[in-house]
């Protein structure tokens, strides 16, 4: 027979995992009758676990919401994937910054099982990415980015659902400050980086501002309505996808759209069914490292411009069969 106390922890973790359980629900999850039911609500209730009694037909007992447990509870797979999920937030940039992720990561690793600790460890240890480091950019150039502040992370995030004007501070990267009134439409993370999709009154078009350049973001109680089926993310693909490069590539590819999709992220280049295979049309600004990247794609293709692509991909194709030449 289990312990009492073990059956009162099991009741608290129920309740965590559950917003509302009924007392017949609860007796026999924990395999007791409802009236030792109510004693472990009080038996909670006594150590200061605000659990409050629901009654009426449908009634039974919850935990107060936004009550921040002190003994959150969870099981080893539980465990596991909050850590390694702490783990790859932190490769992949998403995260803010203060250094939460880390101090979470230390907490739940303290009070882990000692062989699960040290498995976790020894995972952790030997767990590689194949996405790369980012070198650090040079001071004050244009790349050169921190992670967000929280609070005006869940500033932005809160307006955005609320649909609520916000009065920015925000600094560009030629460097001056600007007070903008902006209506938020969406947050996006994007290639390491926090983006805020929406209405610049300022300039008076659809901006993406940088989440880690804002220096203050106000609710100002002004409300508004973003325009039907609007997609911050793809707006945001395509602005980055307008920015000037030096080329503009056109490449017939004998290929599945689906399977071409696969191969060529949308944030490389816009893909279309054409006569004969898929259309690419992309920006680069490089042609050598175009030509690889084609070459990459393991199918026949046509370059419809630039003719300076051609030259590239036969400059590659001419240093390939000379590789393949060596001894």
């Amino acid at each position: 027979m289990a312990h009492p106390a073990s059956r009162v922890l099991a009741m608290l973790e129920l309740l965590q995992a559950h917003r509302h359980l009924t007392g017949p629900d609860l007796a026999g999850r924990l395999g007791v009758d409802e009236r030792t039911v109510r004693r472990y609500a009080g038996t909670l209730a006594d150590l200061g676990i605000p659990v409050t009694t629901v009654r009426g037909r449908y009634g039974g007992y919850r935990l107060l919401p936004g009550f921040k447990l002190p003994p959150l509870m969870f099981t080893d797979d539980e465990a596991v994937a909050v850590l390694l999920g702490l783990v790859a937030a932190e490769r992949l940039g998403l995260s803010t910054e203060a250094p939460a992720a880390a101090a979470a990561a230390a907490k739940i690793s303290r009070v882990l099982p000692r062989p699960l600790a040290e498995r976790l460890a020894a995972l952790r240890g030997s767990l590689g990415f194949t996405l790369r480091d980012r070198p650090p950019p040079a001071p004050g150039s244009a790349a050169e980015h921190a992670p967000p502040d929280t609070g005006t992370l869940l500033t932005v995030g809160a307006a955005t659902r609320a649909r609520e004007r916000l009065a920015v501070t925000y600094r560009s990267w030629r460097g001056p400050t600007t007070e903008r009134d902006v209506d938020p439409y969406g947050v996006v993370f994007h290639a390491g980086r926090w983006y805020l999709v929406g209405h610049d009154h300022r300039s008076g078009e659809v901006r993406s501002l940088r989440v880690d350049r804002i220096a203050a973001a106000r609710p100002t109680a002004a409300r508004f309505t973003p325009p039907p089926d609007f997609d911050p993310v793809a707006h945001l693909r395509g602005q980055l996808a307008g920015l000037p490069w030096t080329w503009e590539v056109e490449v017939l590819v004998e290929a599945d759209l689906a399977e071409l999709r696969a191969r060529v992220p949308a944030s490389v280049g816009d893909l279309a069914e054409a006569d004969g295979g898929v259309r690419l049309r992309c920006r680069a600004q490089s042609l050598p490292g175009m030509a690889q990247l084609l070459a990459g794609l393991g199918h026949p293709f046509t370059v419809v411009g630039p003719a300076e692509l051609r030259d590239a991909v036969a400059d590659l194709a001419g240093r390939l069969a000379g590789y393949a030449g060596r001894g």
